[in-house]
């Protein structure tokens, strides 16, 4: 019987450290994810492709504000729902070569995705995630009194847009996820965390000016979808205690259990492992069987049992 697998993708699967990420610089680090990702299917796997959108949708945003005297503008929702399928079409393309390099005719789809955030999800009343880019004390105050967003100050780089990052409450499209997967496809989904997503009690759904964390939603995804691994890919091999400084070490199998305990001691910041750690233990608690945290160079032996942090219910 075919195990299924819910692999969640990092920013530095498409964008790289020190490049301006121009398509084909995307598209080529596409393809060595890909890779890795195409040698699970040969091997027997069914999995369902996530991944973020960070750089992308600020590029969109971007392209949006510059061009607003000459064409219409996006709302952020459409935003996101335009890089989900801008990479999703980079990442169909990159599996569908690399498939075919194996001798494999597994089709590949993207999938548009929404999902659904409360109304009253306290994020809304504190924006804290950064979107888009810098801006001088003066402009952010004219966009402040002009659009009425909410801005933060980065002491080192200038000034930045913040929006709600609410929780995933519901992925409206689970089934047909999960139905593609059953017929034998491999299906890119939940782009960028899914498009936000507030249903009203006339079951009107309208988009949030809001980013939801693409492995909370990719936690949830996978729960709803009951697969057999959930793997993170991350810039790190493992997931580290005492990271960077002279006491690290390695994580490479823990319990659910300890791993709440390290997180409750402080050891992964919100700002770097802390919500892939956190989505970890939610995908378990629900049900879930495993996960892996690893970078995605390693996933071919962590997926082996060789590599990467593989963290388990007990």
């Amino acid at each position: 019987m075919s195990r299924t697998a819910l692999i969640a993708i990092g920013g530095n699967s498409l964008i790289r450290a020190g490049e301006r990420g121009t398509i084909d610089e995307q598209l080529a680090n596409a393809h060595a994810t890909a890779a890795s990702l195409a040698a699970m299917v040969k091997r027997g796997w069914r999995i369902v492709i996530t991944h973020g959108n960070g750089p992308q949708v600020g590029a969109a945003l971007m392209r949006s504000e510059r061009a607003a005297g000459e064409v219409y503008t996006h709302p952020l929702d459409v935003c996101v729902a335009t890089t989900q399928s801008e990479i999703g079409y980079l990442l169909q393309r990159a599996m569908e070569y690399e498939l075919r390099q194996l001798g494999l005719t597994t089709p590949v789809t993207t999938v548009l995705t929404q999902v659904r955030v409360d109304a009253d999800d306290p994020a809304f009343s504190n924006p804290t995630k950064p979107i888009g880019p810098f801006y001088s004390k003066e402009e952010a105050e004219q966009k402040r009194r002009r659009m009425g967003w909410d801005i933060v100050e980065d002491s080192a780089r200038g000034y930045r847009r913040v929006v709600a990052s609410p929780e995933p409450r519901e992925v409206f499209e689970q089934h047909i996820i999960k139905h593609l997967v059953d017929e034998g496809m491999i299906v890119i989904a939940c782009g960028g965390g899914g498009i936000p997503v507030i249903e009203h009690a006339d079951h009107r759904v309208v988009g949030s000016e809001a980013v939801i964390d693409k492995d909370r939603a990719s936690a949830l995804l996978a729960a709803q979808l009951g697969v057999d691994l959930f793997a993170i890919s991350t810039d790190a091999r493992h997931v580290y205690l005492d990271f960077k400084k002279p006491t690290q070490r390695a994580l490479e199998r823990v319990t659910v259990d300890e791993l709440q305990q390290h997180f409750d001691d402080g050891q992964f910041p919100p700002g770097s492992m802390g919500p892939k750690v956190e989505s970890a233990m939610r995908y378990l608690r629900a049900g879930g069987k495993e996960v892996i945290i690893t970078s995605f160079e390693y996933l071919a032996d962590a997926i082996d049992d060789r590599d990467g942090t593989h963290i388990v219910s007990a």
